[in-house]
């Protein structure tokens, strides 16, 4: 049997999960693949081709239609179940409840191909096997170069979807964050606040946001520059971060100087603790600012804003109460925090 291309072998050697009732054919399955190249795990019904898909998290199935204890076509069903709770898992810090995290995981979750092996060649059992999930089929007695032919391109086409995944990922990413921070954007922004809205609605728990805005910045860029003001973002942006609930906050750049540090399940004293812990690393840092009105160093003017969502109300609601809260932060001095 001639061996793999280059480009179907990545770094390590696929790993083909067998199962099969047959040890004769599970035998000859392994002796076929491992002479091409590939790594081979087998198991002899589908509760045991279920345990070792969690364990070696293999590149293809090889599937038996008929075999004890649990059939191929159920078998192949809870596969697929399998690997798309896997793929939400991996992906929940894309928060699925949004359109675009259902849309990438919806092209992903079944990309770990399913080749039926089986003497079963009825129009019935063929369409059966498609309706499971399966992504191939083929007939005992095996045609090894008909099996071989079709591993390597279910493989191939496994690998392009990896990449794909890659380039979503890297899409999704650039979509999401702020270039120069490194922070959420405005866009991750309102879909993350407008989600936690619906999920707080339903709770009846409460929702804070923290609108932060640099203290005379326009006055710094003049006198500094504009690289040195894309540095005290980025500074800025990395205190504010650092002092957010690293699994429930969402901290974003909300505009020029402005940065939003949303907080699900969070009371109003709570915010107002963290606001105040955020201001003082700020200050801690003493990034030199001659041009500021208040301090010698750069300064934050907080907002924070707690509502506990409703149908009757809206996410806009919770913004306009927290940048009211700034306003009135910096028409009073500047360099203070304001609660409402």
């Amino acid at each position: 049997m001639s061996g793999l291309s280059p480009f179907s072998l990545p770094k390590q050697p696929p790993v083909i999960l067998v199962a099969d009732d047959d040890k004769t054919i599970r035998l000859l399955l392994r002796e076929a693949m491992e002479q091409e190249g590939y790594r081979v795990v087998e198991v002899a019904d589908g509760k045991q081709c279920l345990d070792a898909y969690e364990t070696v998290k293999p590149d293809i199935v090889l599937l038996d239609a008929i075999m004890p204890v649990m059939d191929g076509f159920t078998c192949c069903k809870h596969l697929l179940q399998i690997a798309r709770n896997n793929l939400m898992s991996a992906l929940a810090n894309l928060d699925t409840d949004s359109a675009t995290g259902n849309t990438v995981i919806s092209k992903l979750w079944e990309r770990t191909p399913i080749l039926m092996i089986t003497s079963l060649d009825d129009a019935e059992s063929v369409d059966r096997a498609f309706e499971a999930g399966a992504s191939d089929y083929v007939t005992k007695p095996i045609h090894w170069a008909v099996l071989r032919q079709r591993l390597r391109r279910l493989l191939q086409q496994a690998q392009v979807y990896k990449q794909l995944e890659a380039a979503n990922l890297a899409l999704q990413q650039l979509a999401n964050v702020d270039g120069l921070t490194g922070l959420a954007n405005r866009r991750r922004f309102d879909e993350y606040l407008n989600t936690q809205w619906i999920n707080l609605a339903q709770e009846e728990s409460p929702l804070s946001l923290i609108l932060c805005d640099i203290d005379y910045f326009k006055f710094y860029n003049d006198q500094y520059g504009h690289p040195a003001g894309d540095v005290c973002l980025q500074k800025v942006g990395a205190v504010l971060s650092k002092n957010a609930q690293k699994h429930h906050d969402l901290v974003a750049r909300y505009g020029g100087e402005e940065f939003a540090v949303v907080m699900p399940n969070t009371h109003a004293s709570g915010a107002f603790h963290v606001a105040t812990i955020m201001q003082s690393g700020v200050q801690n840092l003493q990034i030199a600012h001659d041009a500021s009105a208040v301090n010698e160093y750069v300064t934050l003017s907080i907002g924070v804003a707690t509502l506990i969502p409703t149908w009757e109300l809206s996410p806009s609601d919770l913004i306009v109460a927290a940048d009211k809260a700034l306003y009135t932060a910096k028409a009073e001095g500047r360099n203070r925090i304001i609660l409402r």
